[in-house]
């Protein structure tokens, strides 16, 4: 056996997986400088319909990268998730069987019923693109905002903080909103929401009145095509900006806030072809904010050095492989400075850009994976104190893993997931209690969860598979202690079968039975 390769041929154990704890920060951005309340007229609800009301079994989990992806890590962090599936959504901490919507794939987490307890929140396959979770009336309860991405309009439910919520509450959009992020943009403590409207190429901005309620909508135009959005203050005023991808028109829109309500102007900067993803951080030390984006129709990523004034040098770009579209920002090799890792979907390698702290990066050094590299998730996996990076590779039906040394990413291991298991989203965590980081991963086409147990030196066990039959084709998963017994425990989306289904850790590396709650059918575009 090649001393690289782990033959992970699976050890089929009926009713076993294993999962990770939960680490994403649901808390939104918060600006905490009182500014004098922009008296906003709060806009009146249409269609109020669904009324969410259930016995919370409450459920604890967390999302973690997927395709179209970015994360920035550093002095200032921003998480940009897409979920590139569209449906209606479904709070899933009910009873076993509880009815959700159709085609559930996009994920979001928070305490909705105020038991310490994190709960399940799933975006269904055909009218919701995007979701966010924030306490959007002050009444310490967590409430959810959800786009509906065919009706122009989003839902707002504000929770009662026993795991039920209030009937929906809809509010205008442009045309084909297809993404959310929710902060303090006007400096007053209330929670506020802009949404980017591809097809209007726009963004609309609804400002928070405190109770719940929101004002009519205004729009601020973008680019052509815009795609994702990130939320950060630009020019050091301590108020919220915005800047947004314009896959068309290739450039980025930023817009300065003024913290009364208002924008200006977007300025807009060229990138390269296709920008997908943008991410946030201080990429050269000087304690401002600069600009990352994935370019995936011209292979590159375009760096935009802030001058602390809301202004951007031009872009200065970097090769990468074919096909970038998920970025992600950290220190990689402990040197204080910001480092750039990119995966290519269709050049079958991840490129890092080690960043020189002084506004430029290394070229680009390529590191060949699988093919088709699908999920990426970074992790210190040899207890060396340094981040590794993990991808699963969805055609060539294995996980890459890539360690840093001194000076390259050198040590490499390929696990096997099994012949023609098409993985297709990673998790890391402790499954088993030993303090050592395992990978969880969703092996769509046979319909099974696989797990590798760490030995915290780059090496892990056999592949152990649990099989999700006869809930067929999963293709997300997340993790979390979901029954406060200390053990790991999963839960995972099935695109085919019309479920989703829970199961619990022993906290051995092993699970029980799947627990199945209904949804409506699935058609997930891979």
């Amino acid at each position: 056996m090649n001393e690289n390769s782990t033959d992970n041929n699976a050890i089929s154990v009926d009713n076993s997986f294993a999962a990770q704890h939960p680490t994403v920060d649901n808390e939104q951005c918060k600006k905490s400088t009182q500014n004098e309340f922009n008296s906003a007229k709060c806009a009146t609800a249409t269609n109020t319909t669904k009324k969410w009301s259930m016995t919370p079994t409450p459920l604890q989990f967390s999302p973690w990268s997927r395709h179209r992806s970015s994360i920035a890590a550093g002095a200032f962090v921003v998480f940009t998730i897409i979920a590139i599936s569209i449906g209606t959504l479904t709070v899933c901490f009910t009873s076993p069987k509880a009815t959700v919507g159709s085609g559930p794939t996009s994920i979001a987490i928070g305490d909705f019923n105020n038991d310490t307890r994190l709960d399940i929140v799933v975006g269904n396959l055909r009218s919701d693109d995007s979701l966010a979770i924030g306490d959007l009336n002050n009444d310490a309860r967590q409430d959810i905002v959800v786009v509906n991405f065919y009706s122009d309009d989003v839902s707002v439910l504000l929770g009662y903080g026993n795991g039920s919520f209030a009937n929906e509450t809809r509010y205008s959009v442009g045309h084909g909103s297809l993404f959310v992020a929710i902060g303090d943009l006007n400096n007053d403590t209330r929670l506020d929401i802009v949404f980017v409207n591809f097809w209007s190429n726009d963004i609309s901005v609804h400002l928070g009145c405190g109770d719940g309620s929101f004002a009519n909508e205004t729009r601020y135009p973008v680019g052509f095509g815009p795609t994702s959005v990130a939320l950060g203050d630009l020019n050091n005023d301590t108020r919220l900006d915005v800047v947004v991808t314009n896959r068309y028109s290739n450039d980025v829109s930023v817009l300065l806030g003024y913290g009364n309500s208002s924008f200006a102007n977007e300025t807009r900067y060229s990138v390269g072809y296709g920008p997908e993803s943008v991410a946030i951080g201080d990429l050269n030390n000087d304690a401002r904010q600069d600009i990352v984006v994935a370019n995936s129709y011209s292979d590159d990523v375009s760096v935009l050095l802030g001058y602390g004034n809301g202004s951007f040098e031009n872009e200065t770009r970097y090769s990468v492989g074919a096909g970038p579209e998920s970025v992600v920002i950290g220190d990689f090799n402990n040197d204080t400075r910001l480092d750039i890792i990119v995966a290519n979907t269709y050049s079958n390698n991840v490129s890092v850009l080690l960043g020189y702290g002084n506004s430029s990066f290394a070229n680009e050094t390529r590191y060949s994976v699988g093919s088709r590299p699908y999920s990426v998730v970074i992790g210190d996996f040899d207890n060396d104190t340094r981040l590794d990076i993990v991808v699963a590779n969805f055609d060539s039906d294995d996980v890459s893993i890539l360690s840093y040394d001194d000076i390259f990413f050198v040590k490499q291991m390929t696990l096997i997931t099994g012949n023609g298991s098409r993985p297709q989203s990673l998790v890391i965590s402790d499954f088993n209690n030993d303090g050592l980081i395992d990978i969880g991963v969703v092996n769509s086409l046979t319909t099974s969860l696989g797990v590798f147990l760490g030995y915290g030196n780059i090496s892990f066990t056999n592949q152990v598979t649990h099989s999700t039959h006869p809930y067929l084709y999963p293709c997300a998963m997340a993790v979390g202690d979901f029954n406060n017994d200390t053990h790991i425990d999963i839960v995972f989306a099935s695109c085919a079968s019309e479920n989703v289904g829970v199961v619990f850790g022993y906290g051995n590396g092993s699970f029980g039975n799947v627990i199945p709650y209904s949804t409506g059918h699935c058609r997930h575009d891979l």
